[in-house]
């Protein structure tokens, strides 16, 4: 593919039978993009559970690209949790998150991997960056210090794409999503995000026929989702469509907060009773609304409207509750 101008709309489709690796194909993301490469007519499509091939493990990751040469290469895979469980382990997330990203980039760098996209997340930016957050707010303010040792590892990763173009002239390229949501989602106690969270939680209160749910914080942060099927969509078409050094802000550049979020949840799953807030927990960032002019600007658009996504996921966690990822 040529260097094309940031805001290209048009650009070189990706070979269908060509090797396309994606990692983390397991997760949440990544399972989405499995999805949608495979409806894409993607015939070659590799993927490696944490068991088959553990990311950190940099002699390991070498090899698996040696033996199987992928032509594209999805970076999906990292150590992702909510406030809790990254303001617990700061060490953990820093540290796995960087081995993973920098053994996967330099062993495509090895093979000369075509086409690389690094999926990151919206808490690069800084707490109190302007909203709607734009692409260049990044690096110009303190970072929430409930997740900043993930952030610093997510920012460590798009300067590690933003090199390689620069070095090797490669046209890799960061898409940063904001908060995802939807099927294969991880609804841990300790370890999820808040929608994943809500759902559980309001889910088991009606269950059990609990009077109240308690959530974490004041209600007040508002939040901004993006069904993970759509992000799976931008994704492709970004590899398709954009050949530009910045990272591209992936959302719907529309927001709520947190009470009106879990006032939704409630409504869908059945719950009636009185939802109280635990105001002694951390908020986390105050807001956090992407400007996805530069996406918008290659033509594409989200497709699944939150209240319908929202109830699809419930749906979904419904049917596998039993299975899903605590």
């Amino acid at each position: 593919m040529t260097s094309a101008p940031a805001d290209a709309s048009d650009g070189d489709p990706l070979d269908r039978e060509a090797a396309f690796y994606i990692a983390g194909h397991r997760g949440l993301a990544g399972s989405a993009l499995w999805r949608r490469l495979e409806a894409a007519g993607f015939r070659r499509l590799v993927g490696r559970t944490s068991a088959e091939l553990d990311l950190r493990d940099r002699d390991a990751v070498f090899a698996f690209f040696h033996e199987t040469r992928p032509r594209y290469v999805a970076l999906a895979a990292a150590r992702v949790g909510g406030i809790l469980a990254n303001s617990t382990a700061p060490v953990d997330f820093l540290s796995d998150n960087l081995r993973i990203q920098t053994n996967v980039m330099d062993a495509a760098r090895a093979t000369r991997v075509e086409r690389l996209l690094f999926l990151g997340s919206s808490c690069i930016y800084p707490r109190l960056a302007t909203q709607p957050i734009r692409e260049d707010a990044l690096l110009t303010g303190p970072l929430e210090p409930t997740n900043d040792a993930y952030a610093i590892a997510k920012i460590a990763g798009i300067l590690q794409v933003q090199a390689v173009r620069r070095q090797d002239g490669l046209p890799w390229i960061s898409a940063m999503p904001t908060n995802l949501y939807g099927p294969g989602d991880n609804f841990s106690p300790t370890r999820s995000h808040v929608l994943p969270a809500l759902i559980r939680r309001y889910d088991e209160a009606v269950r059990d026929g609990r009077e109240s749910v308690r959530n974490w914080g004041t209600g007040a942060p508002r939040r901004e989702f993006l069904h993970v099927d759509d992000m799976a969509d931008a994704c492709l078409h970004l590899l398709e469509h954009y050949d530009g050094p910045s990272q591209v802000n992936v959302g719907t550049g529309v927001d709520a907060t947190v009470e009106e979020i879990a006032g939704l949840v409630a409504e869908l799953v059945g719950y009636t009773g009185r939802t109280e807030w635990d105001t002694a927990k951390p908020d986390g960032t105050p807001q956090k609304r992407l400007d996805v002019s530069l996406l918008s600007s290659t033509g594409w658009s989200p497709r699944i409207g939150f209240r319908e996504g929202l109830a699809s996921t419930i749906r979904w966690y419904r049917e596998h509750v039993g299975d899903v990822r605590r």
